[in-house]
């Protein structure tokens, strides 16, 4: 039986993997201490999700472990030497990672290095996939040429019409520390792939999401705000008169990628991965959608102050994703993955 490691299990994008993996008949280790609730409070615990994987998969293992303890991960990974690797462990927040930047940097960084140093020693061969942001290119795509409409921001030349692709600068920019601990485990995951000719690759996802998603207001804006229309709470737009857009995608075509990548790996690889055009939303048009759905109007107040760092636009450019792995693409559009989130919170609502 194939093994797969994932770090950050508990998680949106983790706990999808170990789902598609254990219901492949894979043995699944996943590697999750709960830090998002130490990050966020009550609202960011995961171990509702961990017990659900638990009990509707007898081939998946929980590890109790903190990727920040270098001793435990070498262990880890040499006593398991797993097939592959999902790396999607984070502190995933821009307000949080200036106030705790030792920790944001320690988790982000150091524990990518962990990881990527214990498969060099003990699984050379297993394809690692990281779980890297659009937020490595920093706030230089807010210096492309911009066009206000009704609802949206949008990129004004042609060149951009399909998003940013990967040969976009991540230099000279302002990144949020967040942003700046997220490139320093991109480029290591590259130099990996690249120096020691290890398979890995960088994924810059956008806004990924979906119905697992723990949405809180300092992170997954998505879920969050889907979550505020249930509850019938306000939501808070900071800047750019709620036009501001991102491209989504659903984590179920996320993993969908990550398992192409892993039956054909490459080295050192870095791909955009979001949602692209066709599943691109202002925070506005969030609001007016989620409304249509629930029929609750959206309660917001606004904040003539963005977050720093923050992007007026961004749209990912898969050309180079289908390219390399042609049997991929978007599966869920935006009206399913709204619907999926509202009703995913709505069952966890009533169970509280």
């Amino acid at each position: 039986m194939r093994k797969i490691l994932v770090t950050g299990s508990s998680g949106l994008i983790g706990s999808e993997v170990v789902r598609h993996y254990c219901q492949r008949n894979w043995q699944v280790y996943g590697i999750d201490n709960n830090m998002r609730a130490d990050f966020f409070g009550p609202s960011g615990d995961t171990r509702w999700n961990q017990r659900r994987l638990l009990a509707d998969y007898p081939n998946f293992n929980h590890l109790e472990l903190d990727i920040r303890d270098r001793p435990a991960v070498l262990a880890t990974l040499a006593e398991l030497q797993p097939d592959a690797i999902v790396h999607a462990a984070a502190q995933p927040s821009h307000d949080l990672a200036a106030s705790r930047p030792f920790d944001d940097f320690d988790v982000n960084a150091g524990g990518t290095l962990n990881l990527l140093e214990a498969a060099r020693r003990h699984c050379p061969e297993a394809p690692f996939v990281h779980m890297s942001t659009n937020k490595v290119y920093g706030d230089a795509p807010n210096r492309l040429n911009l066009v206000e409409k009704a609802t949206r921001w949008d990129f004004a030349d042609a060149e951009y019409y399909h998003g940013i692709n990967e040969s976009f600068s991540i230099d000279q920019s302002k990144h949020s520390i967040f942003g700046a601990s997220k490139v320093a485990a991109d480029v290591m995951v590259q130099e990996y792939g690249r120096y020691f000719n290890l398979p890995t690759c960088c994924l810059r996802g956008g806004c990924l999401t979906g119905p697992n998603h723990a949405g809180v207001e300092l992170h997954g804006f998505l879920s969050y705000l889907i979550k505020c229309n249930l509850e019938e709470r306000t939501y808070t737009v900071f800047g750019y008169q709620g036009k501001q857009v991102r491209d989504n995608i659903h984590s179920h075509d996320v993993v969908r990628f990550m398992e192409e990548f892993i039956e054909s790996p490459r080295v050192g690889e870095v791909y955009n991965l979001g949602g692209g055009r066709a599943n691109s939303i202002s925070i506005l048009e969030a609001f007016q959608l989620i409304s249509d759905i629930s029929g609750k109007p959206m309660r917001y107040d606004y904040v003539n102050q963005n977050r720093i760092g923050d992007h007026i636009c961004y749209l990912s450019d898969l050309s180079k994703m289908q390219a390399h792995y042609p049997n991929w693409g978007i599966t869920k559009d935006l009206r399913t993955t709204f619907e999926e989130i509202y009703a995913s919170w709505q069952a966890r609502t009533s169970v509280a």
